[in-house]
């Protein structure tokens, strides 16, 4: 249960990312207000899962999770380019993301 809550802790750090975007600078109320629940979410279900998950994995497959969405979002949604070399390091980090699971020692 903690991996999936954490899977899904990276998914809020990936939606508060882009929601940043959206907010334009917390200037517009709604993509602020959804962008701050999105972070209050995520940080809660990390907490939730470092109970029984060690935290230097949980952080760390936390903040990649966030940062490999973030970063295909960026793609799908910016249209921010994806070269050859960027996917390849985006593979590198989802390869880590999963060695990390794979490593950890906990079902």
């Amino acid at each position: 249960m903690a991996w999936t809550l954490l899977i899904i802790a990276g998914l809020f750090e990936t939606a508060w990312a882009v929601g940043l975007k959206y907010t334009e600078g917390f200037t517009r109320p709604i993509p602020s207000l959804l962008t701050g629940a999105s972070i209050v979410i995520s940080m809660a279900l990390l907490g939730i899962a470092a109970r029984d998950l060690p935290i230097g994995t949980a952080y760390a497959v936390w903040v990649g999770t966030g940062a490999l969405g973030a970063a295909l979002m960026g793609v799908v949604l910016f249209a921010e380019p994806l070269s050859a070399a960027r996917f390849g390091f985006l593979i590198l980090l989802l390869v880590a993301i999963v060695g990390l699971r794979l490593t950890s020692g906990v079902a």
